[in-house]
C-alpha cells in the first residue's frame, strides 16, 4: 500500500498543474469569444494568490524566485476536474 501512496502524490500534482493550465486556457478562450454577460464575467472573474518573491543568496550565486502568482476561476476548477477524471479513467 505505501507504494500506491508514493505514486498517489505525483499524480495529483500533474493533475493540478495540467488542469490549471487547461483551465487558464479554458479562461482565454471564453473571454475572447463569448459576448459581454453575466455568465461570462462569473465563469472570468479571478482571485489571486502571491508567494514571492524569494530569494538565495550563495557565496558564488543569487537567485531569486518569483513571485508565484496563482489565479483561480471556475473554469480553472473545470480544467482541473476533467484532467482529474481522465488520469483517473486511463490509471486506475
Amino acid at each position: 500500500m505505501i507504494g500506491g501512496r508514493r505514486r498517489a502524490l505525483p499524480r495529483l500534482v500533474w493533475a493540478l498543474i495540467i488542469g490549471l493550465f487547461l483551465g487558464a486556457l479554458f479562461t482565454v478562450l471564453a473571454t475572447r469569444f463569448l459576448p459581454d454577460s453575466a455568465g461570462r464575467e462569473f465563469l472570468t472573474t479571478s482571485v489571486s494568490a502571491s508567494i514571492g518573491p524569494v530569494g538565495l543568496d550563495l557565496v558564488a550565486v543569487a537567485l531569486v524566485i518569483g513571485p508565484l502568482v496563482i489565479n483561480l476561476n471556475a473554469l480553472s476548477v473545470i480544467g482541473v476536474l476533467i484532467v482529474a477524471l481522465v488520469m483517473r479513467s486511463w490509471w486506475f
